[in-house]
This record gives C-alpha cells, sequence and structure tokens, in this order.
C-alpha cells in the first residue's frame, strides 16, 4: 500500500485501493485470498488509525466493509444450528425437516420452525471450533465502528458484525452480544446507541438473538424509543428513535408469534407513544410501520387493525393530527390511555420546543374525558407542584398543561372541591411571589399565565377578592408589553376574566379599569397604546355604556396619524381600529332597540366614526419595515365593512320609525370609492383584501347595503365569483379600470391607480398600463358628448390628482410618469377646446412640483412631459418650451444634458411652429456643440443664446419671474455662492452611480 499522506490525490488513491480491495474480498476465492489476509488486515488496521481516516468517513466506511469480508474468508463457511429459524414457506422443505425440529403453526397459517433439540456433540463440536486471533481483532473494530461518529459507517460495521456473527459458534456470539449490549450504556453517546439498535436488528433479522436474550434486549429497546438528550437550545436522539422502531420492526419480522406474544405487549403501547406524540415525522412513521409489522406477522393482538387503520403513514404526518386526533382515539383503549399521558407528562411537558409543550397541553386536556377523576387527582397532583418549577420549561408547560386540564374537566361537567379550586387560584400568586416573570423565560411565562388565567375564568373556578385583584393586575400588565403575543394571550383571558368575575361588581370597579385604559392611550409607551386599544375592545356593554361617547372619541383620536406626528406607531393604530370597530359591535348588541341612546350611539358611528375610518385609509407611513400603513388601511378596510353592516342593520329595523336612513348615498359613494382605491394600488394583498370585501358589500343578499351609485354595472365588474385571484393584476386591472368611467369614483380610483402604472414594479406597471390603454381606446372616436368622453374625464381627473397630492411624492411621481405614457400614446392631443386647458394645468403643476426639487426621476419625468407639450399648437407650446428651455441652467449637469437632448428633438421636430427656419439651425447648432454637462457659465450662455432666437421675453411667457428664477436655480447660487452640489462629481454621489 501507498505511504498515508496529507496529499489530497494520494488520499484519493487510498479511498480506490481500500473500495477495491473490498470488491475483491467479496467476490474473490477463499483458497486464494486466504495468503493476502495478514499482509492487508496489517495495513488497513493501521490505516484506520490515522488521521486520514479520521476526517474521511467514506474511507472508514470501506475499511469496516473490508475488515468484515477479511473476517469472513477467515471464518470457514457453515450452517449454525444454533441460529433461530425463521418461517419455513416452501412444503418440501417442511417436508424434509429433521426429526428434531418441531413443527409450530403461526396464527397466520405460515409453518415457523424451531429447532429445540441440538445434541450436545454438535455443541461441543462447535465449541471446539478455533477462531484465528485476527478475527477477534476485526471484532474489535467493528464493534468501534458501531460507535462511529457518522451513520454510514455505523451501518456497515452493524451489518459485518451480524455476517460474522453468524459465522461464530453460540457461545462467542453470545460474547458478542453481550459487547453490543454495553454500548446502551448510560455513558455512551447518542453514536453508541444507534450503532447498538442497529446492529441489535441485524441480529435479529439474522436470527442470532436467541428470544433467551429478550429479557436484557427489549428493556433497553423501551429505553431507545424514548433516547432525546438535550444539548443547549436542541436536542439530539431521533436516529437513535428512529433505530429503535426499526429494530422491533425487525423483531416482527424475524420470530414466532409465540416468542413474541410477552414481548410485543411490552413493545405496543412504546410503539405507540412515539408513532403519536414523537416531534419528528420520521420517528412517528417508523414506529407506525413497527407496531403495523407486529400486527400484520404475529397475528391477532386487541384493537390492532383499529389502530393501524388509524395511525397510518399519511394521518401521521401532521403533528397537530398525531396529538389531538390519532392519540385521542387510540387512548379510548384503557391498555393506552396510562402510557400517553406518563409520556407527556415525564417528556412531553418539559420538553425543549415550546411549541411542543404547548401542543402536549393541549394533549393532555383531550384525554381527561375518558377518566375525569384519574386526571382531576394524580395528574393534576402532580402538575400543580411543577408551575414552581426551577426549570422554565417544565414550569411552563406544566402552567399550561393544568390551565387546558381543568377547562378539559370543566366542560365534562367535573366540579372541583374547594380545596382544589383553592390550590388552582393560588397558582398565579405563587407565580408572582416567585418572580418567575423575570430574567430568562419571563416572556413565555407571562404567555402562559394568561392563558391559565382565561381556562379558569372559562371554568369558574372560585377566587376572593384579593385573588381577582392580582390577576386583573396581572393581565393588565401583560397587556402593556411590547410582545404581540403576550398581548394577544391576554386579550383572550380579559375577555373572559371580565365576563367571569367583574360583571357582579358595582360601576366603580368598571370605572376603574376604563380610567385606566383611557389613560394608557395616551402613555408614551406605545405597547401600553398598543394593549389599551385591544383592551377595550373585548369590554362588555355593562363596563362601555356609561362613558362610550367619551370612548369612541379617544379610540377615533388614536386611530390616525396625524395626531402622533412625533410616534407614529402603526401597530397602535391598527389595534386603534380594531377597538374601535369592537367597541362599536359591543354597544350595537348591547342597547335596547328603543332608546334615543341607541340612535345616538348609531348617529355618532355615521358621523364620526366612519369619517376617521375613511381618513383611516389615507394612512401611507412607512418606517424601516416599509409600508407599516397598509397594515392601518387593511385594518380600516374590515372596519368600514363591520360599520356598514352595522348601519344598515339598523335602518333595517327602525324603517317604520324615523324619515331618513343613517347609511345614505354620501356614505355608500364613499364607502365604494375608498376600498376600490385600495383594490387598484400596488400591494398584491391589499388588492386582494380590497375587491373581496367590495364583493361581499355588493352581492351579499344577508348584509344588503343599499344606495351604491352604478350597483348593476359593479355587480358585472365585481362579479360574486370566489375563483377569481384578485391578487394578480391582470385579472384585478382589467376589471377596475372600468370604474373611471363614473365621475363618483373616478378621481379616487384614478388616485390609487397611477401608482400601479407609474411604479416600480415592471410586471404591475404592464399590466396596469396595458388595461388604462384598452380603455381609453374603446372610447376612441367617440366625441358626441364630451363630458362623456373616457380621455377628457381621465385628463380632467389627472389634473385633479395632480392639485389635491400638491408636492405629495408617493403619488405626484406616478402621476407624472402616467401621464408621460399617455402623452407619448398621443392621448389628450385632440381635446378640442379642452387640450389647452389640460396643458396649462399640467404645466401650472410641473412649475410648483419642478421648484427646488433634488429629485432626479422627478425632473427627468417633468422634462419629458414639457417636451411633449412643446409640441401641441400655439400659444401653449411656447409656454412649455419656455420651461423646458430655463433647465439648461440647472445646477445639476446631467439635468442640463437631458434638458439640452430633449430641446433638440423639439426644435428638430417642430421647428416651423416656433421660428424661422434659419434661426432653427442655430438653435440646434447651439445645441449640438454645448458641453451641458461641463461648465454651469458656458450652459448660461448658451442657453441666453438660446431664449434670444427663441424670441421669448417675459411679456409673452406667462410664469412669474420667481417661478422662472426657482426653476433654473441659476440665480439662486448667485445668492449663496458656490453650491456644493454644483460640481459633477457630487451628482455622482446623489445618484449612486
Amino acid at each position: 500500500m501507498v505511504s498515508w499522506t496529507e496529499d489530497n490525490i494520494n488520499q484519493f488513491r487510498i479511498l480506490g485501493i481500500v473500495e477495491a480491495l473490498a470488491s475483491i474480498f467479496k467476490v474473490g476465492e477463499r483458497k486464494i485470498l486466504i495468503d493476502a489476509v495478514d499482509k492487508t488486515w496489517a495495513n488497513i488496521s493501521h490505516l484506520m488509525k490515522t488521521s486520514v481516516a479520521a476526517r474521511n468517513s467514506l474511507l472508514r466506511k470501506y475499511i469496516v466493509k473490508l475488515s468484515q469480508r477479511i473476517g469472513l474468508i477467515c471464518l470457514p463457511h457453515r450452517s449454525t444450528s444454533w441460529r433461530y429459524m425463521a418461517r419455513i414457506s416452501a412444503l418440501g422443505k417442511n417436508i424434509l425437516l429433521n426429526a428434531t425440529e418441531i413443527i409450530y403453526p403461526c396464527s397466520n397459517d405460515q409453518q415457523v420452525v424451531h429447532v429445540n433439540e441440538i445434541s450436545s456433540a454438535e455443541i461441543l463440536e462447535e465449541d471446539n471450533i478455533d477462531v484465528p486471533e485476527i478475527v477477534e481483532e476485526i471484532i474489535e473494530l467493528l464493534l468501534s465502528g458501531l460507535k462511529d461518529s457518522d451513520t454510514v459507517v455505523r451501518w456497515s460495521a452493524a451489518k459485518g458484525i451480524g455476517r460474522i456473527t453468524a459465522c461464530l459458534t453460540s457461545s462467542l456470539a453470545e460474547e458478542v452480544l453481550s459487547s453490543i449490549l454495553e454500548l446502551f450504556s448510560p455513558g455512551e453517546g447518542d453514536g453508541s446507541w444507534h450503532g447498538g439498535c442497529l446492529a441489535l436488528a441485524e441480529f435479529a433479522r439474522r436470527g442470532l438473538l436467541l428470544p433467551a436474550s429478550f429479557p436484557k434486549v427489549v428493556p433497553l429497546i423501551i429505553k431507545a424509543l424514548h433516547y432525546d438528550i438535550r444539548r443547549g437550545p436542541h436536542s439530539i436522539g431521533s436516529h437513535v428513535r428512529d433505530a429503535a422502531a426499526y429494530v422491533c420492526w425487525a423483531f416482527g419480522r424475524a420470530y414466532n408469534y409465540s416468542d413474541m406474544k410477552g414481548i410485543l405487549e411490552q413493545l405496543a403501547p412504546h410503539l405507540l407513544t412515539v408513532a403519536c406524540y414523537d416531534r419528528e415525522v420520521n420517528c412517528r412513521r417508523a414506529a407506525s410501520a413497527a407496531f403495523q409489522e407486529n400486527i400484520g406477522r404475529q397475528g391477532d393482538f386487541p384493537h390492532g387493525i383499529d389502530i393501524v387503520s388509524s395511525a397510518d403513514y399519511f394521518s401521521l404526518a401532521s403533528r397537530t393530527n398525531s396529538y389531538l386526533n390519532i392519540a385521542v382515539s387510540i387512548a379510548k383503549y384503557e391498555e393506552y390511555l396510562c402510557p400517553f399521558v406518563e409520556e407527556l407528562l415525564s417528556y412531553k411537558i418539559s420538553h425543549w420546543d415550546r411549541s411542543l409543550r404547548e401542543l402536549a397541553a393541549q394533549a393532555i386536556s383531550a384525554l381527561a374525558k375518558y377518566d375525569p377523576d384519574y386526571f382531576a387527582g394524580p395528574v393534576l397532583g402532580k402538575l400543580i407542584p411543577l408551575t414552581l418549577s426551577v426549570d422554565l420549561c417544565t414550569r411552563h408547560g406544566a402552567t399550561l398543561a393544568v390551565g387546558e386540564l381543568v377547562l378539559a374537566l370543566h366542560e365534562c361537567n367535573f366540579f372541583f372541591h374547594t380545596e382544589k379550586q383553592q390550590k388552582l387560584a393560588g397558582i398565579v400568586p405563587a407565580i408572582e411571589k416567585a418572580r418567575l416573570y423575570r430574567g430568562k423565560g419571563g416572556e413565555i411565562m407571562r404567555s402562559a399565565v394568561s392563558r391559565f388565567i382565561d381556562c379558569i375564568s372559562r371554568s369558574a373556578i372560585s377566587l376572593n377578592d384579593k385573588t381577582r385583584k392580582i390577576l386583573l393586575d396581572t393581565l393588565t400588565d401583560n397587556l402593556k408589553h411590547p410582545n404581540a403575543q403576550i398581548q394577544c394571550s391576554a386579550v383572550d383571558a380579559l375577555r373572559h376574566f371580565v365576563q367571569g368575575y367583574l360583571l357582579s361588581f358595582d360601576e366603580k370597579v368598571p370605572n376603574g379599569i376604563i380610567s385606566k385604559y383611557m389613560e394608557l392611550l395616551d402613555d408614551p409607551n406605545v405597547a401600553a397604546r398598543r394593549g389599551a386599544a385591544l383592551g377595550f375592545g373585548i369590554l362588555p356593554y355593562e363596563f362601555l355604556c356609561t362613558r362610550w361617547r367619551e370612548i369612541l372619541r379617544k379610540l377615533c383620536k388614536s386611530c390616525l396619524l396625524q395626531n402622533k406626528p412625533d410616534d407614529p406607531d402603526a401597530e397602535a393604530r391598527v389595534n386603534a381600529v380594531r377597538g374601535l370597530v369592537s367597541v362599536c359591535e359591543t354597544l350595537t348588541r348591547g342597547s335596547s332597540n328603543s332608546s334615543s341612546e341607541e340612535n345616538s350611539i348609531h348617529s355618532f358611528i355615521k358621523n364620526d366614526v366612519m369619517r376617521t375610518l375613511f381618513d383611516a385609509l389615507d394612512d401611507y407611513a412607512i418606517d424601516n419595515r416599509g409600508d407599516v400603513g397598509s397594515w392601518v388601511r387593511d385594518a380600516a378596510m374590515d372596519a368600514l365593512e363591520r360599520c356598514t353592516y352595522i348601519l344598515c342593520k339598523y335602518d333595517n329595523l327602525m324603517a317604520s320609525n324615523q324619515l331618513s336612513t343613517l347609511f345614505d348615498e354620501t356614505i355608500a359613494t364613499e364607502l365604494i370609492k375608498g376600498i376600490a382605491k385600495q383594490a387598484v394600488e400596488k400591494m398584491d394583498k391589499i388588492r386582494g383584501i380590497a375587491a373581496r370585501i367590495l364583493q361581499r358589500i355588493i352581492h351579499y343578499p344577508q348584509h344588503f347595503v343599499p344606495y351604491i351609485p352604478y350597483r348593476e354595472t359593479l355587480q358585472e365588474i365585481i362579479p360574486l365569483d370566489t375563483d377569481l385571484k384578485w391578487e394578480d393584476p391582470t385579472v384585478s386591472y382589467p376589471r377596475f379600470v372600468q370604474l373611471l368611467q363614473f365621475s363618483c369614483y373616478s378621481r379616487s380610483v384614478l388616485s390609487g391607480y397611477v401608482i400601479s402604472v407609474g411604479g416600480l414594479q415592471e410586471f404591475l406597471s404592464k399590466a396596469s398600463k396595458d388595461a388604462l390603454l384598452e380603455f381609453i381606446e374603446v372610447s376612441k372616436g367617440d366625441t358626441s358628448q364630451m363630458t362623456n368622453n373616457r380621455e377628457f374625464m381621465l385628463s380632467t381627473d389627472l389634473l385633479w390628482v395632480l392639485q389635491n397630492y400638491k408636492k405629495c411624492n408617493r403619488v405626484i411621481m406616478p402621476t407624472m410618469k402616467t401621464i408621460e405614457i399617455l402623452l407619448s400614446g398621443k392621448f389628450f392631443l385632440n381635446m378640442e377646446g379642452h387640450t389647452l386647458d389640460f396643458c396649462r394645468g399640467l404645466l401650472d403643476s410641473l412649475a410648483v412640483e419642478l421648484k427646488g426639487t433634488k429629485d432626479f426621476t422627478k425632473l427627468y419625468t417633468g422634462i419629458s412631459i414639457l417636451g411633449y407639450v412643446s409640441s401641441i399648437v400655439e400659444p401653449i407650446n411656447c409656454r412649455a418650451l419656455a420651461q423646458l428651455l430655463y433647465f439648461l441652467s440647472h445646477r445639476y449637469p446631467k439635468i442640463r444634458k437631458v434638458a439640452a437632448d430633449q430641446a433638440y428633438l423639439v426644435f428638430l421636430q417642430n421647428a416651423t411652429s416656433l421660428m424661422a427656419e434659419d434661426k432653427v439651425e442655430k438653435c440646434l447648432e447651439i445645441l449640438a456643440d454645448t458641453s451641458w454637462d461641463g461648465s454651469l457659465e458656458d450652459s448660461k450662455l448658451s442657453r441666453l443664446q438660446l431664449l434670444e432666437l427663441a424670441g421669448f421675453e417675459d411679456s409673452r411667457i406667462t410664469l412669474s419671474s420667481a417661478v422662472i428664477e426657482e426653476a433654473s436655480e441659476g440665480r439662486l447660487q448667485e445668492k449663496s455662492g458656490i453650491d456644493e452640489n454644483m460640481s459633477y462629481s457630487s451628482l455622482v454621489d446623489f445618484t449612486g452611480f
């Protein structure tokens, strides 16, 4: 063999040599290879100890494989009579059986053979067989291979030790088995346990593990089925549990029913606990397969077929389904209930995985219906002390389990005696006294305590006044916690706690809670504001009725962004919107139909709440997480729908008693156009939510919403089709663009539509642009009534958007891009007298928007629009050209360059309408020869020449001198000296090129 060096090429050569030798020793004849055994073994035994093998798992695998084949060469080939004989399925073999063999019928009518009588002479002859020393060394290497860090090596070693042991005597095989069982000692690692399981499975498959050894082996297999060792934030052992299930599977295939009956009774509960409650899906399926194999091959077993039918490969794929459905269906058989409960209490309640502890708490409560007395007695008695355990996982799981179990027992109509209720009521005060909310795991315990309070509140556990106050303070503290999950669990608990324990008090307690939450809505701590808004949403009518107007006004104020400019917290506004609509629903459900107070509540909802929600639809706040205002808009749309149903339901009830309805055409129009605007914007999720809300408002008969303008057309545009994928822009935009033909909706819809057309997302922009162009082109040539012309309406609405969203770049930028797209398509040029009005309004808006801006995209788009407008007939083209020429002296070189290119195109294409032909040639020469991205002074001189040639005077230009100065930005530099942004290098830095 070659020398063991660190050279990579040499390492690959060594690997190839060992693999080749393994293949040779597999197919070669014994008498030829026996002479090469000593030298080969000496080399590979030395190689196994080198650092080359230590770093290469594939090399170790082939060394193990070669070693076992060397061992097989050294041992004579013979049939060992001491092995356990498996089934014999051929009739001819049964006839030829030796007289010493006894045939036992299996329960499934298959023939099984045991060699129960072996002559002492045979045994003595086997025991006298000499085993070469090299075989002992090979077995030692294979045993060490069972502890290897890599699975492939362990698996090869397990198969090898099984093959070699099959050639040994019974006494030597017992020694090998004892060595394998030593791998299961507590001090060994997970690799040893895994390798030991693989080896035992091989022994069982080959008949090397006799039934007499079952008492030693089965307890170790049971331990391996539950092997789970914590390692920091995770655990190891899933491969061990999987291999242990494989051993059980091998038992079912290898042994007779008479030998396996007692073993199966021991293994079945453990296999089923793993199949139902293991964290890993492969272990659950492996345990289920092992149980199924034993049931199928070992014959009749109580409830076996029913269990196999329910706990199959696919049903165990979901952990939740396994815990809450499959396990519950199996636990109805009394032989499995206690093992299941013991598994949950001993392993799963204190598991390192939080989600598994929560699931285990639900699972143990789902079993309570089978024996309420057992769960209320020993199980609760064991769990209650664990709620104060020093181990975080244990106390968290125990707290959840106690709460879920108490609720489940209450649903089974189980009544707790006074002493037990006192113990349950004292859990939360004891946790607080032990200060278990502090330090590591405090947040986890807060969430568990909230769930516990929720459960005991729904279970009507008796509490004294002191405990009630402690629990109320706990929930209030959890409401103010910054963790959203803790807040939500506290809100759920508070809903049932108030209903269960606080409604019987006088007005002092409700007023105190209301005042506390009102203060929290103005708290500097954003988490407190979030929690208080949610807290109002779950309070009952009895708490809200006395101060409802004050509460609603406070929540309305908390919903809007402009009321909190210094601390615009999006989550607080979302919770305020949700709390607001929940309070409205509670107030309208609780008030009597004939009271004047009810009319006041509904009037307030119409005049104040709806207005607040419409304003919340304009929340476009952005922070480092992106468009957080979309969360508010989402909540506002849902709230608007629910408030709409409140008003419509009230109008239906009071139709005969009031002259006018609260929900009128004005609100209906505001509602449709506000939600439709969200349905055409750039976020897929918001579009889908808005479209489905419109579907419900327009179509659903149980919530008929009257006074909707153009209802029939809207029903065609937004059909009641649940299969429509509104998130797909190619589906939504061709439908919603049709709303632009209705003046009552068009402006609001267009203000959202332009954001998609002029946005940065190419696919979204293309889909919305194509739909818009197709919408306009439908009406081309139809100019019989200008007011109905879509092109005319669109131009008017675009000017409205520019004026209404002045200096709002979020809308102005995409609107300018949309106008640029439409002008490039030759739209707005043939609207008779309105074309000049549109261009005049457009130039006014551009003068304002481009004034002093540093936004390059806006400047590029504005210059492009000026170029298009400059191509229109007199007199508006002169004004557009003047504005365009003044950008030739802009402080940014790149802007001057773009403006010069645009001006060149204008002069080239529209020469005759602007000036004499000789002047046009001169202008083109100046534009071409001047280095516009060079010196600013040269650019100013060239611009003055162009203005002079164009004949522009102040009297012919409608722009004020101030606007011209600001637009050009040239004179500002003269006033303030050298601008730091004047150089070309600063332009590069600013744009990020």
